[in-house]
Order: C-alpha cells, then structure tokens, then sequence
C-alpha cells in the first residue's frame, strides 16, 4: 500500500497527480491519499474578512488559529472545495475515488488540546479557544473497506475529537499515524518545491538523499511549513514507514518522478 500525501499550494496540479495514480491503480497497487487546502483557505478567508492566523510555539513551529469561525472557513475549503476538485479529477482519469474527511466515520479520531502556548512579540500566552488536536486513533477498517472493494479513500483534516468537537489537526502527523495503522512502508508527500532545498530561494539546491536517522540535522534549512513536513516524516519512520519520497507537485507525472529519485529520498 502507497500512501499519497499531497500538499495544499495553489499551484499543485491535480490532473497530473490524478494521471499517475490511474497508472499505479491499473498496475495493482493499493493507494491512499491525503490531501491538504492551505492556499485555498487563505483565498477563501481574505474574501470573507477574516484572514487566517497563525501562531509560532515556544520551540518555533508554526500553525494555524483556529477558532470557530476559522474552522467554519476551513471546512469550506477542505472538505467542500478542495476534497471534491480532487475526487473530480481522479473520476476524470478512471480512479474510483472516495471523498472523505477526518470526521467520517470517525476516520480520524483526535485528543483536543485544551490549552495550547503561544508565542507574541516576544512573550508566550497561554490559548484556550484554539480549535485544534492530536490524531490518536485511526478508523483503518473504514480504508480496508474501501480498498476491497476497489475505491481510492481521499481524506483531508479536520478530525473528530474523542469529545465529539470538530478540530484541526496536523495533517503530516496524521498522516504518519494512519501510515501505522495501515502498515504502510512508503511515502509520497508532494509540495510546490523539487524536493528539500539547501537554499529556499535556489530551486537547484536539491537535497537528493538523507538517511533518516540524521533527518534532525536538516532542521536548519527547513523553512515555513517544511518543518512540519521534516518531523512529520520523522514520526512517520518511528512509526514503522522505510521509505518516504519528496517530489514536486507542480509538474508532469509527480508520483513517478519521486519514486524514481527525482526529489529528496529519505530512508
């Protein structure tokens, strides 16, 4: 099985990915996807007036704010938007495929945080109304189901809380979990970027191989949302993955191009 995570840049292109994965079905291999929605949610949330935010953790790592309204927004754009557009373009090259979200039969099943800390201008604050948390459990017999009986789960967050709330949740993390559940062994994560770079703004500085045990030293050149991405796939091999490939999600026959080393290949 072939966990597919594809990331949520405008510039992502579905029908290439979609293609692909047509290939990998007719060959017989078993896929799983998941998917993020980032930039739309951003296009969507500056319409309606309410921009999103972000906060920064004391140890650096940033994520989205998410209360009520955030998550209203978020639910738009992931499960109405983006969810749908890629079934749609999976139907359109023969893949049966199945939209699903977290929340779905309770497909993803997440331990709120009550409080989260953050950090602003210089002083960290303690949050309380941030809508967020931690993938624990993983409906895995709903994605058997699915697979049996020839259709392609494409799952985004948010997730369901063990207290019935709907939050958000990191996607890398959830992934790496679900990974677990359904003894997955490889990976590929697709993003707006020809793999992990030494230099963000240099698009040749392609890291082409890093063993995994050495992942932490690569920590200093993971910008943004890398660093979600870097220890995601952290969590991903403690929990039982051995391969995990880094492509570009931007061009002709993405999945391809990774599994053949064209990107960063962790192992």
């Amino acid at each position: 099985m072939l966990l597919i995570k594809i990331g949520g840049g405008k510039d992502i292109n579905r029908d290439f990915i979609a293609e692909d994965i047509a290939t990998l079905i007719q060959r017989g291999e078993k896929i799983v996807i998941v998917h993020g929605a980032s930039a739309t949610r951003d296009e969507i949330a500056d319409k309606l007036g309410a921009p999103t935010k972000t906060m920064t953790s004391p140890s650096g790592i940033s994520s989205v704010y998410t209360d009520k309204k955030a998550m209203d927004i978020f639910l738009m754009s992931y499960v109405g938007l983006v969810n749908k557009r890629m079934v749609a373009s999976l139907q359109k090259h023969g893949v049966n495929a199945v939209g699903l979200s977290g929340i779905d039969g309770r497909l993803w099943e997440a331990r709120r945080k009550n409080v989260v800390y953050a950090v602003e201008n210089g002083k960290t604050k303690l949050v309380k109304d941030n809508l967020t948390g931690k993938v624990e459990k993983i409906n895995s017999d709903l994605i058997e189901l699915l697979i049996k009986h020839g259709y392609v789960p494409v799952i985004c967050p948010p997730a369901i809380s063990f207290g019935h709330e709907i939050v958000n949740t990191d996607n890398d993390f959830a992934s790496a979990t679900m990974a677990e559940a359904l003894g997955v062994k490889e990976m590929v994560v697709l993003f707006e970027a020809p793999g992990m770079l030494k230099d963000v703004h240099d698009e040749e500085s392609v890291i082409a191989t890093i063993e995994k045990e050495k992942l932490g030293d690569y920590l200093p050149y993971a910008v943004g949302r890398m660093k979600k991405k870097l220890l995601g796939t952290q969590t991903a091999f403690d929990r039982g993955v051995r391969k995990v490939y880094w492509g570009d999600g931007r061009i002709e026959h993405p999945i391809f191009n990774a599994l053949n080393g064209i990107g960063t290949v962790i192992s």
